[in-house]
């Protein structure tokens, strides 16, 4: 049986659970899954995983690097794990090249693909700024640790495990070279990879970008962006969609003046409904849709808008 362990994230939980459909599509049914949770949430994943680690000690505060990866390589001694996940969010593209070094294997970052190859696994990243797909395989046989992009990966198993649940404690804890000085509460924002609803625009609506506000709020869904218009300053790489932006999955997808190219489809996953508006029926994207309307996507936007609120008003009336 193979050995997989999962960092376990705060307030990622959800994307780390998904995870376990990486390693299902790297092993099969024949692995072990260990969480391994600093600070996070694990009620989510009591009947997901197969052991959960704890480490509950006051001095070991998340953010300190160095004395997560000496945990891991600890808990790697004792266990010897054939594969280690992280998901590429901020922190874990900081811990996981300074825990490669500590443990002296290799890394493969942003992974959104697994394959096979031969008896190897592939991992699979977009390489030249999403310009291509490279597929990189692990030709040692030490242990295989990437990092996975969120929302890629999607893990449906109904099947519940009995977790079994221990605290872990290091050797022996050094005393923090970080120091908490001042803490400051990030505002609250919503991430676009959580809504059930995306209105996304892209270089056909690029003039017209923040007319897209008023359509997503109507609908109770959020705004998101091509890789070009990110480009062009008119929005915020965080609500980028596409391969070197965000994978997402909402149930629909309105996709204005987005041609569609590979780069950008490689960011939808598992969307259940695509509108399509272009005045090239026959741009990529089209092809995807359920619903495509061949036109300017600012006249499509207006004419929505008006066509909600005049409905609105007629069930008010009612």
């Amino acid at each position: 049986m193979k050995k997989c362990l999962i960092f376990f994230e705060k307030q990622y939980e959800k994307f780390c659970i998904d995870l376990l459909e990486t390693v299902n599509q790297m092993y099969g049914k024949n692995f072990v899954s260990y969480a391994l949770s600093i600070d996070a949430d694990i009620e989510v994943a009591t009947d997901k995983f197969d052991e959960i680690i704890l480490v509950e000690n006051r001095q070991i505060i998340c953010h300190n690097i160095h004395m997560i990866t000496r945990i891991v390589e600890e808990l790697h001694k004792e266990i010897q794990f054939d594969s280690i996940l992280i998901l590429a969010t901020h922190y874990g593209r900081m811990l996981a090249p300074a825990l490669s070094m500590k443990l002296g294997t290799g890394l493969v970052a942003d992974v959104t693909q697994i394959s096979h190859y031969k008896d190897k696994i592939e991992m699979i990243r977009p390489a030249f700024s999403g310009k291509i797909l490279a597929g990189i395989i692990n030709m040692r046989e030490d242990t295989v640790m990437m990092t996975v992009r969120p929302g890629v990966f999607l893990y449906e198993n109904i099947t519940l495990k009995r977790t079994k649940i221990w605290s872990y404690m290091p050797d022996k804890i050094d005393k923090p070279k970080l120091e908490l000085i001042s803490r400051r509460k990030k505002p609250e924002t919503r991430d676009i990879r959580d809504s059930e609803i995306l209105v996304s625009g892209g270089g056909g609506i690029l003039n017209d970008f923040d007319s897209i506000d008023e359509l997503a709020k109507r609908l109770g869904g959020m705004k998101a962006a091509s890789r070009r218009v990110v480009d062009s300053g008119k929005a915020d790489r965080s609500i980028q969609v596409g391969q070197s932006g965000k994978i997402v999955h909402p149930r629909l997808y309105i996709a204005l003046g987005i041609c569609g190219v590979l780069q950008h489809v490689a960011g939808l996953n598992h969307v259940q409904h695509i509108i399509s508006v272009n005045t090239n029926k026959n741009a990529p994207m089209c092809s995807l849709a359920d619903i495509v309307v061949e036109g300017d996507a600012r006249t499509f936007v207006d004419s929505l808008i008006e066509r909600i609120d005049r409905e609105k008003m007629i069930q008010e009336k009612g």
